[in-house]
């Protein structure tokens, strides 16, 4: 599998020097780095689209949508420049395959615990918000794959092939912290479900709030009742 690692920064180029270590570590035969924003990086199969960040601060629609443009892989990785590849990304895609149209794999915090990876949105505007509501339980078992049409994938990470990504761009009329990840998941879900590859991991730099709790058995049962 061949890939294209898109990287979105507003010019901390120490993380993006950590985060091009990592890939380089996971011995891809063919992939390429593209990152997006004011950077001085220089790395081999690296190309950096400069970005005027004072036309609209936190346009990180526009960011990724440029990777989308430029990759030259179907493969197309879509990171925030805070999140890095653990040793098992690229062993764990090779087992899991290319046969997705956009996908999430694990994504850990700064202290190792689950992040905000396979997801159901709590506000669907049907009775499923009601049993996620009640106790923030919105991390799904990696297994339960049934419920994409609840889901939806944070911004901060996600995998994706490009012509799938072509035909359902984000919307650059919302910028970061305007729910253009969840705006985007209602979009696309209507057309493609969701894959889940639990085999490959990517961790944050920092803790953060992940928001959610995990399902616990008996939201995990009620679940697993609706229809796809």
């Amino acid at each position: 599998m061949n890939f294209t690692f898109g990287i979105v920064t507003s010019g901390l180029d120490e993380r993006v020097q950590i985060v091009i270590d990592s890939i380089e570590k996971l011995n891809i035969p063919e992939y390429e780095v593209i990152i997006v924003g004011n950077s001085n990086v220089q790395r081999d199969r690296t190309t950096v689209i400069p970005f005027n960040e004072n036309e609209r601060p936190a346009w990180i629609t526009k960011k990724k949508n440029l990777i989308t443009q430029h990759a030259k892989y179907e493969n197309v990785v879509y990171a925030h420049d805070y999140i890095y590849y653990k040793e098992d990304w690229y062993k764990g895609w090779l087992e899991y395959g290319d046969d997705y149209k956009v996908c999430m794999n694990r994504i850990l915090n700064g202290d190792g615990t689950r992040y905000r990876d396979w997801c159901i949105w709590p506000h669907n505007g049907n009775y499923v918000d009601g049993l996620c509501t009640r106790q923030r339980g919105c991390l799904l078992p990696y297994d339960m794959t049934h419920l994409s049409k609840y889901l939806y994938f944070s911004g901060a990470y996600w995998v994706g092939k490009k012509d799938v990504m072509t035909e359902f761009p984000l919307n650059e009329s919302l910028l970061w912290g305007q729910s253009e990840d969840v705006e985007w998941s209602m979009r696309i879900r209507q057309k493609y479900d969701f894959s889940m590859n639990k085999h490959s991991s990517v961790q944050l730099m920092m803790q953060k709030d992940r928001a959610f709790d995990e399902s616990d058995e008996l939201m995990i049962q009620q679940l697993m009742e609706i229809p796809e």
